[in-house]
């Protein structure tokens, strides 16, 4: 068993550690990271759509946009329902 000091030191870290984790969750699930993919995924597409030579890569880049979209709604459902069956 550790001293009172080494004790609070601990804890401290526990803490410290703890703040750290949930302000990578508040990332994780923000909305302002959600747009940031968002807009990077539709510029990184229509780069590689007028690189391969589209006739239309400023649309064809909202179908990849899109589906990741639709696929952070999705996650957070299927994500819900896993933990809930193993509790």
């Amino acid at each position: 068993m550790g001293t009172i000091e080494e004790l609070e030191k601990e804890i401290s870290q526990i803490k410290e550690r703890n703040r750290r984790v949930e302000s990578d969750k508040a990332w994780e699930t923000s909305r302002a990271r959600k747009m940031a993919i968002l807009v990077l995924t539709y510029i990184v597409a229509t780069f590689l759509f007028f690189f391969i030579g589209s006739k239309r890569p400023l649309l064809d880049s909202l179908m990849p946009t899109l589906a990741f979209f639709l696929s952070t709604l999705t996650l957070s459902f299927f994500k819900k329902a896993w933990l809930d069956s193993h509790k």
